[in-house]
Formats: C-alpha cells, sequence, structure tokens
C-alpha cells in the first residue's frame, strides 16, 4: 500500500492554504483546498480522506464544528486544528473532540510535513482494518446471510435473536442452504466472536475417527496413540463448537455430547478424569430429527438440549424473490476473486435462473455463477457461458427455440405424470410474477386459494422427501 495521503486544507486564508498545499504536494500526497468553512464541511461529507487539516477562526464556520464532521463522516482520518492565537483552552477543546494535534501560525512547514508522514503509519493500520472489519461482516456477519423476502427476514430475526446468547441452537436446512453461514453469523455477533470457531462434519468419519475427533485421547490409549491429544470440544474451549449434520452422529457418541453439554465437561478416549470446557454448541443438519427421535435413532433428551434456539433456513426455490439479490452478491464476490468487473446477467438466463428448482440451492447457485464468470469473455452472462450440465441450462433449453423461459414452454415434459406438469407451469408462473401468487394464479386461470393449496402439498412432499419419508 502507498503511503500517499489523501489531505483536506480548510482555510480562508488562501495564500496559507496554497502554501501547505504546496509543501504536501512536494512530498507526493494529494492535497485538495477548501479556503472556507462551508465548503470544506461539504467536502468532508461528499469525499474520502486520509488527513484533515483546518483553520480554527474563520469567517463562516469554526473549526471545532469541523473536526466534529471529520469524527462523523470519516472516522479514520486524523484531523489537525490550526490557530493563530495561540488558544490553548480551544485546541485542548478541539483535541477532546478528536483531533490529533494542533498548529499555531505561522506555520513551520518541516514540522507541519513531519506531522503529517506520521499520520500514514495510522492510516495504513485504519485502512487494514476497515478492509478487515468488511471482509469479516461480508463473509461471517448477519450482511453475508444474504435475503430480503419474508422468509429470511425471519431467518435474520432469529439469528439476532440468538447471537448474543449463548444458547445452544439448532439451524435446520437441506444441503447448500448455508447452515455453516448462519452458524458464522451467531458465533461472529455474539459474546465469543474473538474465541475459536471450530466446526465438525459429523457424516464425514467413522464412529471411532468421530469420537477421537470430538473428544481426544490419551497417551497409549488405543494401538498407534502417541502422545495425548485434544479433540474438537477442548479446542473450542471459550469459543464455538459447529456441529455439522448432527443427524448422522451415531447413537453411542450422543451420550457423550449430552454429557459434555449438561456437565460442561469430556472425558478424552483412555481418560478417567474429566476435563472442563466451556464452549457453545450450535448444530446443523438437513435430515427430520423429530422423526428419527420417535424411530429411535435419535436421542430424545440431546435432541431437546440442543433446540433451546431453532434456526429452518428455506430452500432457494421456496425463496426465489432473493435470486436477483443473491446473484448480484456473489457477482461482487466472483468478480473480486477473479479480478474481472462484476459481470451483467442477460435477460434469457435470469429467466431460466427463476424458472429452475436449485436442488443444490445457494451452493448450487454459487458453482454455476463461478463456472459462468471464469468462462465468460465478454462482461455478460449469456447462454454461451452456461454449462451444458448446469441446471438452468436445461430450463433455457426448454423454452421456446431455446430462447428463454415462458408458460409455453416445457416439451421436456410430455408423457410426464399430470402433477409434475401442473408444478412445472405453477413454478414457472410464480418466477414470471416475482412470486406474487395472486399474478401466478390468474396467468395459470386459476384461484389463488387453490393454487397455495398446491404449493402446500408440493412443500410437504419435498419435505418428506428430504427428511427421507
Amino acid at each position: 500500500m502507498s503511503d500517499a495521503l489523501r489531505v483536506l486544507v480548510i482555510d480562508d486564508d488562501k495564500n496559507l492554504a496554497e502554501a501547505i498545499a504546496e509543501s504536501l504536494d512536494r512530498k507526493g500526497h494529494a492535497v485538495t483546498v477548501a479556503t472556507t468553512g462551508k465548503s470544506g464541511a461539504a467536502k468532508v461529507a461528499a469525499d474520502e480522506f486520509d488527513v484533515v487539516l483546518t483553520d480554527l477562526k474563520m469567517a463562516d464556520l469554526d473549526g471545532l464544528t469541523i473536526v466534529k464532521k471529520v469524527r462523523e463522516h470519516l472516522p479514520d482520518a486524523e484531523v489537525y486544528v490550526i490557530t493563530g492565537y495561540g488558544d490553548v483552552k480551544t485546541a485542548v477543546e478541539a483535541m477532546r473532540l478528536g483531533a490529533a494535534h494542533y498548529l499555531l501560525k505561522p506555520i513551520d512547514m518541516t514540522e507541519l510535513r513531519a506531522i503529517v508522514e506520521k499520520s500514514a503509519e495510522h492510516v495504513k493500520l485504519a485502512r487494514s482494518n476497515r478492509e478487515l472489519r468488511r471482509q469479516l461482516d461480508e463473509r461471517f456477519g448477519y450482511e453475508g446471510v444474504v435475503g430480503s423476502g419474508p422468509k429470511m427476514q425471519q431467518v435474520l430475526r432469529m439469528l439476532k435473536a440468538y447471537a448474543p446468547t449463548t444458547a445452544p441452537v439448532l439451524i435446520f436446512g437441506e444441503n447448500g442452504t448455508g447452515k455453516e453461514l448462519a452458524a458464522k453469523a451467531l458465533h461472529t455477533n455474539g459474546p465469543r466472536k474473538n474465541k475459536s470457531f471450530v466446526t465438525m462434519n459429523c457424516a464425514a468419519l467413522n464412529e471411532n475417527l468421530l469420537d477421537d475427533e470430538m473428544f481426544g485421547h490419551e497417551d497409549g490409549a488405543f494401538t498407534g496413540a502417541k502422545g495425548a491429544r485434544k479433540g474438537r470440544f477442548e479446542h473450542a474451549h471459550g469459543g464455538t463448537l459447529f456441529l455439522d449434520e448432527i443427524g448422522d452422529m451415531p447413537v453411542s457418541l450422543q451420550a457423550k455430547l449430552l454429557r459434555a453439554l449438561e456437565n460442561g465437561e469430556v472425558v478424552r478416549i483412555g481418560a478417567n478424569d474429566p476435563v472442563k470446557v466451556d464452549v457453545r454448541v450450535i448444530a446443523a443438519t438437513n435430515q427430520n430429527l423429530e422423526a428419527m427421535v420417535e424411530e429411535g435413532k435419535f436421542r430424545r433428551d440431546l435432541y431437546h438440549r440442543l433446540k433451546v434456539g431453532v434456526v429452518r433456513l428455506p430452500a432457494l426455490r421456496e425463496r426465489r424473490e432473493d435470486l436477483p439479490l443473491l446473484t448480484n452478491h456473489f457477482l461482487k464476490d466472483l468478480g473480486e476473486k477473479y479480478g474481472k468487473k462484476p459481470s451483467a446477467v442477460a435477460d434469457p438466463v435470469r429467466r431460466a435462473f427463476a424458472g429452475y428448482s436449485w436442488p443444490g440451492n445457494v451452493r448450487e447457485l454459487r458453482n454455476v455463477l463461478e463456472s459462468m464468470v471464469v468462462l465468460d469473455l465478454d462482461g455478460t452472462l449469456g447462454a454461451d457461458d452456461l454449462p451444458e450440465d448446469a441446471g438452468p441450462a436445461s430450463v433455457l433449453a426448454s423454452g421456446p427455440g431455446g430462447s428463454g423461459v415462458g408458460l409455453t414452454g416445457g416439451d421436456a415434459l410430455v408423457g410426464k405424470p399430470l402433477t409434475v406438469v401442473e408444478r412445472y407451469y405453477s413454478e414457472r408462473a410464480l418466477a414470471l410474477t416475482n412470486g406474487n401468487r395472486e399474478e401466478a394464479a390468474k396467468l395459470l386461470g386459476i384461484g389463488e386459494r387453490t393454487l397455495y393449496r398446491k404449493l402446500q402439498e408440493w412443500k410437504k412432499e419435498d419435505d418428506d422427501r428430504a427428511a427421507g419419508t
């Protein structure tokens, strides 16, 4: 990062302001001059500056007001006040309001340059911290949980309610709906945000390895166990442990997990004495745990211990109104990743996106967009950029002449059951009306209540299918 600074000089003494500007220009800084207090205040509100130099006594606006505006609009900027009166009380007040230093007239240009140069390290650190905060907020804060529709707004309300607590939270959602992102949002916006966020996929390991990964082992606990090893619980001490795919955890380990939650302690494999841990547990699953409890596949006591807080993430097909927002969000991220300007999306592709069911949910959308961004050569994501094996490609091809999606498309449905055809055209109608059930029903020539009933039936079918029933 360059040490060149963006400097604003505010002084109604035009000659002095120009002299300061010239002196700093020679050091390679980008200097802007304002010769009235009001024009300076306007620039503070409208532009970005690293350093602001302002006179304390001006005819139309005093320097203290400028200091306040800098602190309001440019929190990371350094502000210095200039006075020709040696008014210590006013200078002290300026520093109380946020000024870093004050200078007396006549200005020693060598001293001025030295003071401004010292600002470079502070500004560099402030920029770095600001960028880090932006990245954290975007990826792990609420801002990363993208969605403006009613279902995602409900999700955000739940996350904001649970985040300030240390209560266990159980996140339900299909694969690809963003369960880990929601868990990170809970952690990052909670009291443990400065501690570890440890993840573990309960479906990725067999029972023995899962036990070792979660709880650790003592030296010689089993063949090959050389030296003691901490488990994920101990690594997460003071922070958060995210247990993904909790529904796949063997029943035998569920008892150990329950004990850890209730007693705040874990027992390593081969150990006699427990280890105290302070861990917030967030769990997630794509399975119907209530059904698993009834079938004896998941402990009832553990289920109720985990579901102190519950967040249900909707499938992407259930919140199609968020597709444009999600698309733009991912394109911005992917543009930064691949050094490309955010791409425009051709209308036929947007319609194909709206007409596709997205079984892989948000993850599938991002993967499709990433493939298209990599292939794109002209700045517009068109049909030629859409991989042939991508789901939306089949929707695009089903429209008239393969040029788009509409109520007259669907040649691929010939020979399909009537219920499949009904669902196809109902979803297309909803896509074309941006989720407006009344308008969609009119397009279909049916009553809104009929459409609503069918949507509920299809949702239940999807839920049952996801639960394996």
